[in-house]
């Protein structure tokens, strides 16, 4: 198998896992649609594309709907991806995204939800329509709470990057970018030297004029070589806010906090991984010296995944050739068993650099 063929292969199972281990809200396709829905439950089921703008500002409250339902027997709360399945959503007459309609126990006959695209318009109508009273699940933050206690100790650390958003409560804008905002933070809760953070800067006037915030929100990135503040200028989408970091941080994650296939990939190895690659057993001992003091040459993130290129090297060297192909096999079924997320983390990491020496 080629390594481009090895590195997507490697990305759809991780992404596939990691979607399907953590989601409260089901995943319907064509085949599992009439086996789910209309059957011995109620179904609320959001019709969406994953391109479209408004289904991505509506993904956070309908998890939260999945969430709060996510014990009960007596009502389903499911997605179809209508750009995978354009069967299931044609033959409801979805036309637009996103588009949710609910459907009764034993009925495949829906009816259209026309209320706000809140959870907690969304749990209401569910409640009613179901017969249930469940309550809104309380889905803990992922974003940093800064105060004029702990501003310094957490944004000016100079071993980490923070982004802040300066707001106030009763800003209508802050409240528009919250769930966008929340799902950053999500994505990124695992990168250790980055944090997303914010500031009710209605309560904490000084630190505001001190960073020079006259209008909210405002958000300002503080790398840790510059603990004067930049000012965020870009789109204020979750695409966007996840390009910036990734470049700003050297991060490689996407909008649902899942490891890229670029992830842990040194451009600096790359040529001396690709001689080692095909170089003979004395030579390669040679290449594996030099891939070990470039390696002791790396600083911060790069020089934790250059330890894995050192193992990985050290392994093929000792093991032969059939050593990657064969522990990336291994390590696409542990991850088919369910993992903790900085576990998926630590064996995707290994299978991407891994890729490098099949």
């Amino acid at each position: 198998m080629s390594r481009s063929s090895i590195c997507f292969t490697l990305a759809t199972l991780t992404l596939f896992f990691l979607s399907s281990a953590v989601a409260d809200v089901v995943v319907l396709t064509e085949d599992s649609f009439e086996k789910e829905v209309g059957q011995d439950r109620g179904a609320l089921v959001e019709f969406y594309a994953p391109w479209c703008g408004h289904c991505k500002k509506l993904a956070p409250e309908y998890e939260k709907l999945g969430a709060s339902f996510k014990k009960s027997k007596s009502v389903l709360i499911g997605k179809v991806d209508c750009d995978e399945h354009k069967g299931v959503c044609s033959k409801y007459g979805v036309s637009g995204y996103p588009t949710i309609q609910w459907f009764p126990k034993g009925s495949l006959e829906p009816k259209k939800y026309e209320g706000a695209r809140t959870a907690e318009a969304l749990v209401e109508y569910v409640n009613l329509e179901g017969g249930t009273n469940v309550k809104i699940a309380a889905v803990p933050s992922s974003v940093v709470v800064l105060n004029s206690d702990n501003f310094d100790d957490i944004v000016l650390d100079d071993k980490k990057d923070v982004l802040v958003e300066f707001y106030a409560p009763w800003c209508g804008h802050c409240k528009s970018l919250a769930p966008t905002y929340e799902s950053v933070a999500a994505a990124f809760k695992n990168e250790e030297d980055v944090v997303i953070a914010n500031l009710d800067a209605d309560n904490h006037k000084d630190l505001a004029e001190k960073y020079g915030v006259s209008g909210y929100p405002t958000l300002k990135f503080f790398p840790r070589n510059n603990k004067g503040g930049e000012d965020y200028e870009g789109g204020r989408d979750l695409d966007s806010f996840v390009s910036f970091i990734n470049e700003k941080c050297g991060t490689s994650r996407d909008g649902k906090g899942q490891l890229t296939s670029n992830a842990g990939l040194i451009a600096e190895l790359e040529s001396l991984v690709k001689e080692f690659v095909s170089a003979g057993d004395e030579e390669k001992k040679t290449l594996y010296a030099k891939i070990e003091e470039e390696v002791g040459k790396l600083t911060g993130s790069a020089a934790r995944y250059g330890k894995i290129y050192v193992k990985a090297a050290k392994s093929c060297l000792n093991k032969g050739g059939d050593y990657a192909k064969n522990e990336i096999q291994r390590l696409e079924r542990i991850l088919a068993k369910s993992i903790s997320p900085s576990k998926a983390d630590e064996f995707t990491l290994k299978k991407n650099i891994l890729s490098a020496f099949a």
